[in-house]
């Protein structure tokens, strides 16, 4: 029997990972599982922060919230933006939903690998989804102009681009993306997905959001859960010129945000060191994970700007087997890519984390290959296998750079 005693088919139903509360009810009262499947924010809300949410649960709880506009009023506030180019929702999906309901029209265009719901939802809806495939060759790495030309070729009407992209976690610097959208003025609309970019430290200022509202066809999209660790919160929020975030805004619920979104929005102000620390601490924490996967033989990990990695796995190694054996072994919970349009099994994206949990990660893997692959693979020196030629990302050349990333 497995040592966590979790039933592993749980992780075979569905075409999305099974959710942390489903994994903690399989393994039972008492079993810790370590989370490297949700990209999550492991230094934000800090303690104090969450027992200050803990002595006002019941109010949270109890009463009802303000009206959607007057959050999203507060959260312009805080952030120092016009509240008309703001529209907030119950997490970025909803608004990829309503995106994709009133705006776009006919076709939309991707490229991919990617987060799911851009190439689902328009799916769903029966519009044409031109995917343009992202090539492993060059890490994964996106090429704007190409992505230009293939719009162009493809007669697409929408354009939408992920920065930082899930899984790769690559990132385009501001200056190309702000030249993209004025090569798509012409579309219907240019979405940028700015889920995840609070956790580059590749610019102090990265975010298009401020560009975006002055342009007729721009949309930045952003999700405070991700950002501020509270995914279970449900709460994100669009940027746009006062037309398109009207637009949206009149669609959502007049009480889409609960009273504990409505919480954390009036904290964020009072807490923004706290929040500049936990990007500084987690940009440590990728340097130094991506140090300690190229210790596993055979490992390709790729660079990343995001609040994970994307690895390859050896040939050998099935994604499936490995990502169930963690979870039964080591109460590891993994995401492996082989339901992402564009990945394989072969590919697993791995959520930054503290040192003792990559620890037990590698150990894993590594127990791992020993009992399923023998002991050949540890011939060589794991830190001389050919997953070394990324290891220049992780050398740390330069102190995190601290900016104002909550705006924008």
């Amino acid at each position: 029997m497995a040592r966590t005693g979790i039933d592993t088919s749980i992780l075979h139903k569905g075409s999305h990972s099974a959710s942390y509360f489903d994994l903690a009810r399989a393994a039972g009262e008492g079993a810790e599982i370590v989370d490297f499947c949700i990209p999550c924010n492991p230094y934000f809300p800090t303690p104090e922060m969450f027992d200050e949410l803990g002595r006002e649960l019941k109010s949270i709880l109890k009463y009802y919230p303000s009206d959607s506009a007057t959050i999203t009023k507060k959260l312009a506030s805080v952030l120092n933006l016009h509240p008309q180019t703001v529209a907030m929702a119950n997490g970025s999906t909803e608004l990829i939903t309503w995106i994709d309901h009133l705006l776009v029209k006919e076709s939309l265009a991707i490229p991919i690998p990617t987060f799911g719901r851009w190439t689902d939802q328009p799916l769903e809806t029966g519009k044409r989804v031109d995917m343009f495939p992202l090539q492993e060759r060059d890490g994964f790495r996106l090429d704007l102009d190409e992505y230009v030309e293939f719009i162009r070729e493809r007669r697409s009407r929408v354009a939408v681009i992920c920065n930082v992209n899930n899984p790769d976690g690559n990132y385009l610097p501001r200056r190309d993306v702000i030249r993209f959208m004025d090569q798509l003025s012409d579309l219907d609309l240019v979405i940028v997905d700015e889920s995840f970019i609070d956790f580059s430290d590749a610019e102090r200022f990265p975010s298009v959001g401020p560009d975006a509202v002055i342009r007729p066809n721009a949309i930045v999209l952003k999700s405070l859960g991700k950002n501020f660790g509270l995914h279970g919160i449900r709460f994100g929020y669009m940027l746009s010129n006062p037309a398109i975030a009207s637009k949206i805004a009149k669609m959502l619920p007049k009480w889409n945000l609960n009273s504990l979104a409505e919480k954390v929005v009036h904290m964020i102000q009072d807490h923004e060191m706290e929040y500049e620390e936990s990007l500084r601490l987690l940009s440590r924490d990728r340097r130094s994970m991506g140090r300690e996967l190229q210790r596993i033989p055979g490992l390709t990990v790729f660079p990343s700007q995001g609040n994970f990695f994307l690895v390859k796995l050896p040939t050998e190694w099935s994604g499936v087997a490995l990502r169930d054996y963690l979870v039964a072994n080591h109460g590891i919970m993994t995401r492996e890519c082989g339901n992402k349009l564009g990945m394989t099994s072969q590919f697993m994206r791995l959520v930054v984390r503290q040192a003792p949990d990559v620890d037990r990660l590698v150990d894993g893997m590594l127990d791992y290959a020993q009992r399923f692959q023998g002991r050949s693979v540890y011939d060589s020196d794991p830190l001389e296998s050919s997953s070394r030629r990324w290891t220049e990302q992780y050398e740390d050349k330069s102190e995190y750079v601290g900016r104002r990333s909550a705006i924008a």
